[in-house]
């Protein structure tokens, strides 16, 4: 069990929660605190404290005071009010890590609500109830307003949810199994709509998935490299010992693994000096892509432990009225990584066409196979490539610029975090058929060369791809095999071929 208490999660823990289903807890520091901030609320309410969110409307209605009557009423309404969301739902996962970090946040005792509505949201997660969440709707300021008031309403019994890889109403599904809905007092409503965790799990949720294409990159760049003839001298370490980027030496240090007894790519060849850079170059492109995803981690984990309500309650100090709710962290780490992946399927798009032309693939057959003109070979392959990468260089498009003002001008300026990681989570999808192809291509142009002068790392690699796609002898139907291209990025992602 993981007991939370605010301050420490890591992008490992979030994964045991959201695939393994590791139970939660709560911490008696976290019980402590929490129950420390609510006295203290209750205190300035019954002492007729007029507080943002409390008893007053909000955003640009923050003007109007609530009657102390209302208050509860008014939890119902703005959750009635703001679950708003269209589109297509969330994945359970990203539901699963955007409850886990509600729950965290509220932990660290700065949003006055009282310990059930925390336990409200564990008790969710281990009986793995998962509210239905549309994914659009958020501008990521205040906070994800839109999702988080579909999962705050189903802890209150209403809307629908996941439960056993069903689709059922949430009032069914908590009187089948016996829990009760959460009545909210005041505050609470707001306390658990009101931050930036939806896009900060799904950010973390396709960061991990960049953790594992970073590691594919580098192993399909080396079956490219071979298919080409390439120079292994320009991945010497030395280089690294001037230009001191941790990511570069790692992509150096795994060409020179994977490439290690080769008799294609050489540390020297005759007829050449240097590769183009699309090959020479793959550990400074690589090795930034790396860099940059060493930079996100750390906004996530900082997000992830982050108190991101408004208003924050500090009982030693006073309530504070405050903006931590803006996802603009959130949404510029997306933005950035969406960049540095899509560069990620450039590089691998260049190095496909480069196989694919006779003029500048080193003597192999034009588009990868024989008797060319009769066969098309990878031709649309590589097209098909070429629209996938375009689509990722239009989704890299920052969408933390495109700010536009709600509420009346009240939150003039919004993150768009939300969109900006739903993009982010497309160019991972391209990314992924985008090196599938290029290694198909490249264990075609090794074979071509004649398989027993290639790495032993590619041979082990070419003897579990050729059981999905065999090698092209004469066309045949692409669409066939390309149904199971998913499996391709399994394969090249196995730690076996680490």
């Amino acid at each position: 069990m993981i007991k939370i208490n605010g301050s420490n999660l890591d992008l490992h823990s979030f994964e045991e929660v959201v695939f393994n289903k590791e139970k939660v807890g709560l911490s008696e520091e976290a019980i402590e605190r929490v129950k420390r901030s609510r006295e203290y609320l209750e205190r300035r309410v019954k002492g007729g404290d007029v507080i943002y969110g409390v008893n007053t409307g909000v955003g640009k209605l923050a003007f109007i005071r609530l009657n102390d009557s209302d208050l509860e009423e008014f939890q119902v309404r703005l959750l009635d009010s703001h679950a708003v969301g269209v589109g297509n739902y969330l994945g359970v996962e990203e539901v699963r890590g955007a409850m886990l970090l509600r729950a965290n946040t509220l932990a660290k005792g700065f949003s006055g609500v009282r310990v059930e509505v925390i336990n409200k949201l564990i008790e969710f997660l281990n009986e793995d109830i998962i509210p239905l969440v549309p994914e659009k709707g958020s501008v990521g300021a205040s906070g994800d307003l839109v999702p988080l008031a579909h999962i705050a309403l189903a802890l209150t019994g209403k809307g629908e949810v996941f439960y056993k890889g069903k689709r059922k109403k949430t009032e069914e599904v908590l009187n089948q199994i016996g829990i009760k809905p959460l009545k909210l007092s005041y505050k609470e409503a707001l306390a658990l709509i009101n931050g930036t965790q939806v896009g900060c799990a799904i950010l973390a949720l396709n960061l991990i998935e960049a953790y594992k294409i970073v590691e594919v990159a580098d192993k399909v760049a080396s079956l490219t490299i071979e298919a080409l003839l390439g120079i292994t001298k320009a991945f010497d370490l030395k280089i690294c010992e001037v230009r001191k980027f941790d990511g570069q030496r790692v992509v150096c240090e795994d060409l020179l693994r994977y490439l290690k007894d080769s008799k294609l790519a050489t540390q020297e060849k005759e007829y050449k000096v240097q590769d183009a850079y699309s090959l020479r170059c793959v550990p400074q492109v690589h090795g930034a892509v790396r860099d940059t995803l060493e930079f996100v981690k750390k906004i996530v984990e900082i997000e992830m432990n982050s108190a991101t309500d408004n208003p924050l309650v500090f009982p030693d100090y006073g309530v504070i009225s405050c903006g931590n709710f803006h996802g603009e962290y959130v949404s510029l780490a997306s933005d950035y990584l969406s960049i540095a992946l899509t560069v990620l399927g450039q590089i691998s798009e260049r190095r496909l066409y480069r196989m694919l032309d006779p003029s500048l693939s080193e003597g192999l057959p034009a588009f990868l196979v024989k008797n060319s003109g009769l066969n098309s070979g990878f031709m649309m392959l590589q097209v098909m490539v070429a629209s996938l990468s375009s689509q990722n260089a239009q989704m890299s498009m920052p969408s933390s610029v495109f700010s536009l003002p709600t509420s009346a001008g009240q939150e003039d300026f919004v993150s768009m975090s939300q969109n900006s990681v739903l993009k982010l989570k497309e160019i991972i999808k391209n990314l992924k058929i985008i090196l599938s192809i290029e290694a198909i291509a490249a264990l075609q142009g090794i074979e071509l060369r004649g398989l027993e002068k290639s790495s032993s790392f590619a041979q082990k690699i070419h003897s579990k791809i050729r059981k999905i796609v065999p090698f092209l002898e004469d066309d045949f139907e692409w669409r066939e095999y390309l149904k199971n291209i998913e499996n391709i990025f399994k394969i090249l992602s196995s730690q076996e071929f680490h």
